[in-house]
């Protein structure tokens, strides 16, 4: 059996130049992308911050919820099941992050602020200090002692 004949179209053939890599050790040596000048380090910091908080909203704090809920509380019931595991805990809290609840929201975005309400206290307890540092001006009305 022979193979069948060429097509003939009105599209040009693909050129090997479009700059894709075939070597991945040549990707490798490249490194990342460069960084824009208006993306700053430290919002790149502060991003990276938010994702392992968020993180640790959306997976290690329900865990610890059921770690703690199984040891004091006893075991978690899903449905019929009377001794559900922590991916049964998992797959109800997702699912009421799916459905928009309130309190399942408030879980996820607790770590993030947290740490947003730590660092205002912090800032607030520098200004005030700052300000208690300063020694008031002698007006013109008091007198040195």
């Amino acid at each position: 059996m022979s193979s069948p004949p060429g097509r003939h179209t009105a599209s040009p053939p693909l050129e090997p130049s479009l700059n894709l890599p075939t070597d991945l050790r040549a990707v490798a040596r490249r490194g990342p992308p460069p960084v824009p000048p208006w993306f700053p380090p430290a919002l790149r910091r502060e991003l990276i911050i938010l994702g392992i908080l968020l993180l640790c909203g959306l997976v290690a704090v329900p865990l610890l919820t059921w770690v703690a809920g199984n040891r004091w509380l006893g075991p978690y019931t899903h449905e019929q099941n009377q001794h559900a595991g922590p991916l049964a805990l998992l797959q109800d809290y997702f699912a009421g992050l799916l459905h928009g609840s309130a309190v399942f929201w408030m879980v996820a975005l607790g770590p993030a602020a947290f740490v947003l309400l730590v660092r205002l206290f912090i800032r607030l307890v520098r200004i005030s200090g700052s300000r208690e540092d300063e020694e008031p001006d002698e007006g013109p009305g008091r007198r040195a002692r």
